[in-house]
C-alpha cells in the first residue's frame, strides 16, 4: 500500500451523509489532491473495489454498509482566475462547501450564484445533479470543470456543451461519465449583475427593495429555505426528495380539468413542470411517517430521518408516496437522491 495513503476501514458513515443513515464503508479514503486519487486507484486491491465518490452527502440514500472504497472529496481552494469582457471567472475545488462558494464570491463583490446559497453538498457535486433554486440553474453559470477521468488515468477539462446539462442531470450521471470524477469548477459572474427575481416567493421577501444587491438576494433566499427545510444537524434529510415532474402540455390540460388548483409552470420546450410538493400534499403525505421515515410537516416535498431510520425505510416511504401520486394523478415521481 502506498505509504502516503491515510487509509482507513469499517468507517462509520453516519455523519457523512445528511440523511443520517449509520452506515459503514469497507474502506474510506479523504482525497485532498489530484496525486492521492491517481495513488488510491494506483493500487490493484483499491481499483478493484466499487467506488464511491462521496462530496457533502446531501444527495444520497444509504441503503445500507458500503462494501467498496468511500472517495471522500476534500480538494479545497477558491480564486478569481481570469477576467473576461463580460465576466469574471472564478474556480473553486471540489471538496469545497458549496453554501461557503456562494458566500466568498458575494464577498468579492461578485453577483451570480446568490439565488443558490444554502443549497447544502460540495462543489463537485453541483454540475452532477446540476443544482437549482429560485429560478437559477447551476449551468447558468457554469463556466468549466476539470475531470479525472478513473479508468484512464487521463485529466481534462469539459465545456458547459460537454456537461450536458438537463434537469438535475448532467453527462456524469451517465454511462459515458460514470468513471470521472470532478476536481474543480469554474464559475462565470456577470460584470453587468442584475438581481434573478422571476421567482414569485424571491420577489415578495425582497419587496420594497428597488435594487437588491446579491448579498440582500442571498439573504432573502437563506430566509426563505430556512422557514420551509429542516437544518440536516436537527432532523436528517436531504433536501427536496423528488423531482419535479414535467409533462406535455395535454396532459397538463387534462390534469387541470379534474384538478383546478394545480401548480404548473409552463417550460420553455412547452412543457409543464408540476409541483411534486403539491401533488404530495394533495395525497395527504404531509407530516406523515411511517416508522421513523417522515414526511416533513412544513414541506411535503422533504423526507426525514426523524431517529434511527434505515435507507430501506426512506426507500420504502418515498416509494409509497409515489406509488399515490400516481395512481391519482397519472405521474410517476423520480428520487432526487442517488440511492447507495
Amino acid at each position: 500500500m502506498h505509504p502516503h495513503l491515510a487509509l482507513e476501514h469499517n468507517f462509520p458513515l453516519q455523519t457523512l451523509n445528511t440523511f443520517g443513515i449509520a452506515a459503514r464503508a469497507h474502506a474510506y479514503l479523504r482525497i485532498n489532491a489530484l496525486a492521492e486519487l491517481r495513488a488510491a486507484l494506483a493500487e490493484p486491491a483499491l481499483a478493484a473495489l466499487p467506488r464511491l465518490l462521496l462530496g457533502g452527502g446531501s444527495n444520497i440514500l444509504l441503503q445500507g454498509d458500503f462494501a467498496g472504497l468511500v472517495l471522500h472529496m476534500g480538494i479545497k481552494g477558491m480564486a478569481i482566475v481570469a477576467r473576461e469582457a463580460d465576466a469574471v471567472i472564478v474556480r473553486a475545488g471540489a471538496g469545497e462547501s458549496w453554501h461557503g462558494l456562494v458566500q466568498w464570491t458575494i464577498g468579492q463583490g461578485l453577483g451570480g450564484l446568490e439565488n443558490l446559497a444554502l443549497i447544502p453538498g460540495s462543489v463537485g457535486a453541483a454540475p452532477i445533479q446540476n443544482i437549482g433554486a429560485y429560478g437559477v440553474e447551476m449551468r447558468d453559470r457554469f463556466h468549466s470543470a476539470t475531470v479525472f477521468d478513473c479508468a484512464s488515468g487521463a485529466t481534462f477539462t469539459l465545456d458547459k456543451a460537454a456537461c450536458r446539462f438537463g434537469y438535475r442531470d448532467s453527462v456524469f450521471k451517465h454511462a459515458e461519465g460514470r468513471d470521472w470524477v470532478v476536481l474543480d469548477v469554474s464559475f462565470a459572474l456577470p460584470l453587468e449583475w442584475r438581481a434573478n427575481l422571476g421567482y414569485a416567493e424571491l420577489a415578495r421577501e425582497l419587496a420594497g427593495l428597488d435594487a437588491p444587491a446579491p448579498a440582500q438576494v442571498a439573504d432573502a433566499v437563506i430566509a426563505i429555505r430556512r422557514r420551509k427545510l429542516p437544518d440536516p444537524l436537527e432532523v436528517g434529510n436531504a433536501g427536496s426528495f423528488f423531482k419535479n415532474p414535467v409533462v406535455a402540455r395535454a396532459q397538463c390540460l387534462a390534469l387541470l380539468e379534474a384538478h383546478p388548483a394545480l401548480v404548473h409552470h409552463a417550460q420553455p420546450d412547452g412543457s409543464e413542470k408540476l409541483a411534486a410538493g403539491w401533488l404530495i400534499d394533495q395525497c395527504g403525505w404531509k407530516g406523515r411517517s411511517l416508522g421513523a421515515a417522515g414526511v416533513y410537516a412544513k414541506q411535503a416535498l422533504v423526507l426525514v430521518n426523524h431517529g434511527g431510520a434505515t435507507g430501506a425505510e426512506i426507500a420504502g416511504l418515498a416509494a409509497a408516496i409515489a406509488r399515490d401520486v400516481e395512481a391519482r394523478y397519472g405521474v410517476r415521481l423520480e428520487p432526487e437522491p442517488v440511492y447507495v
